[in-house]
């Protein structure tokens, strides 16, 4: 018996040692190499388990943002305030900084407005686009300047207390004038954490000027900047010394200036414009995503329509030839042919009309205000349609056409009437 019952046991202790090496050997995630044989490594993994090279990359790591000594946590937005170092505005209000750190990785977008504190289209634009971005869906940060002129701006004016223009002083000095103190302390402060920058302006002295970008085409990385701004008015102009866009764009910052409007006035469609153009280059840039699934145009989702491609124009400036009354006769935006009138020029002492006519086809992208001029006054802007190609051949031409231009070095009462025409 007891022979009998140690058989069974051995009996079934084989049986169960058969058993689980059959089960273990099932278990194997890869077959098992055979007896005396050298291991061979399989050409393609079990079905369900991928290859290393074809999982997605890790996210990548998005810290705060340390900037005005605070830090911005990813997801967040907080409005900082930014003062000028030295006492220079301690009886000032201070210029609000709106931060909106992404939740994920991406560039650092600066919106600036309100250099010139009379032109207060863009202070909205600013405001506008800084408080409504979700920073829990952004991809990378916003920042927003909405005034950085307190100084004009508390006082309706385009420039500092002592009449120079913050707009010719960038980068700045900590040791010059005021003007140059302010832009260095800006620059240092909020400028050198952008990857891009837009500068928001309007016209000036009187004159209104379509939502465009200004940019200098010769510099290839500006270039591809203003390829995101979707069908928006894009001008050859290399800027004057001492504007914030080219001294930006000289440390490696992208930057360009967008007109849009007239100073002074609260324009609800050229606002409309600029924010749709900045929503446009935030897709561009990759730091949001087209909502296909909320925003239909004809029924076909606005991510699978063609990206609109920004406007190229060469431009020049129609004069009055005569002094009086300017009254105009087209609107902004306008297209005309070549021999259109434009407007008229009434001397209301002699009572005699002139009247100012298209030299050449094109849209009327600036004009100025009906007001009393002198003769050789800029008084209509008119652009012709070109190539991106062409506009770039011009710009880099070693004579080119006269460009776009900017504010002169000097007072605008000291100027010559060639120094100002759009002042930016």
């Amino acid at each position: 018996m007891r022979n009998l019952f140690g058989g069974l046991m051995r009996t079934r202790a084989l049986a169960l040692a058969l058993s689980l090496a059959a089960a273990s050997a099932a278990a194997q995630d890869f077959p098992v190499d055979p007896p005396g044989g050298e291991p061979t490594p399989p050409t393609t993994p079990p079905a369900g388990i991928a290859l290393p090279e074809m999982l997605p990359p890790a996210p990548e790591l998005v810290t705060p943002l340390a900037i005005l000594d605070r830090l911005v946590v990813p997801g967040t937005r907080l409005q900082l305030e930014w003062r000028p170092a030295g006492g220079i505005s301690n009886a000032e209000i201070a210029s609000p900084v709106v931060v909106a750190r992404g939740a994920m990785a991406g560039p650092v977008l600066c919106l600036v407005a309100g250099i010139h504190g009379d032109e207060i289209n863009g202070v909205e634009i600013v405001r506008r686009i800084a408080h409504s971005v979700d920073p829990t869906r952004l991809s990378g940060t916003v920042i927003g300047v909405p005034i950085v002129n307190v100084f004009g701006y508390s006082r309706g004016s385009r420039y500092l207390p002592d009449r120079r223009d913050l707009n010719r002083s960038f980068p700045g000095s900590r040791h010059g004038s005021i003007a140059s103190r302010i832009a260095n302390g800006f620059f240092q402060d909020i400028v050198r954490h952008c990857d891009v920058l837009v500068d928001f302006h309007t016209g000036s002295f009187d004159r209104s000027n379509l939502p465009q970008v200004r940019a200098d085409l010769t510099q290839p990385d500006v270039l591809e900047f203003t390829r995101g701004f979707g069908a928006t008015v894009v001008l050859h102009s290399p800027g004057n010394r001492g504007m914030l866009r080219t001294a930006a764009t000289a440390v490696g910052i992208p930057s360009v200036t967008f007109e849009a409007g007239a100073p002074t006035r609260l324009e609800p469609a050229e606002i409309a414009q600029a924010v749709a153009a900045i929503d446009r280059l935030m897709l561009k840039l990759g730091m949001r995503q087209a909502e296909a699934d909320v925003v239909e145009i004809n029924a076909v989702p606005l991510a699978a329509q063609a990206e609109p491609a920004p406007i190229f124009l060469d431009s020049r400036w129609v004069r009055a030839n005569s002094g009086g009354l300017l009254i105009s006769e087209v609107a902004l935006g306008q297209r005309v042919v070549a021999g259109q009138r434009l407007g008229r020029v009434v001397d209301p002492v002699s009572n005699i009309e002139r009247y100012i006519l298209a030299p050449v086809p094109g849209r009327v992208i600036g004009m100025s205000q009906n007001q009393a001029v002198l003769p050789g006054y800029a008084a209509f802007h008119l652009g012709t349609e070109t190539s991106e190609q062409q506009a770039v051949q011009e710009a880099a031409m070693p004579h080119a056409p006269e460009p776009v231009a900017e504010d002169p070095e000097e007072r605008p009462e000291a100027a010559e009437v060639e120094d100002g025409e759009d002042y930016e």
